[in-house]
């Protein structure tokens, strides 16, 4: 099975999902610990994104900076 690399559009639409908010309230620089982002979200995060997408990524190099313009180079997001 080839691994479908992860968009902008989808991991925004990830975090939004497990925050229970909708994709457009989540700016692309906002400190997502401000919106609920805990470290068990986060590793089921990292967690959903290695099944679906194969993404290898260290859960410190996430939390260090939770803001989805910091993580999309570290996940390889496309488009």
């Amino acid at each position: 099975m080839t691994a479908v690399s992860l968009t902008l559009e989808q991991l925004r639409a990830d975090v939004a999902d497990i925050l229970g908010e909708e994709p457009e309230e989540i700016p692309l620089d906002e400190n997502l610990v401000d919106y609920g982002l805990d470290s068990v979200r986060l590793m089921s995060l990292t967690a959903a994104w290695r099944r679906a997408h194969g993404i290898e990524v260290a859960f410190a190099d996430l939390a260090e900076k939770p803001a989805l313009d910091a993580w999309a180079p570290l996940l390889g997001v496309t488009g």
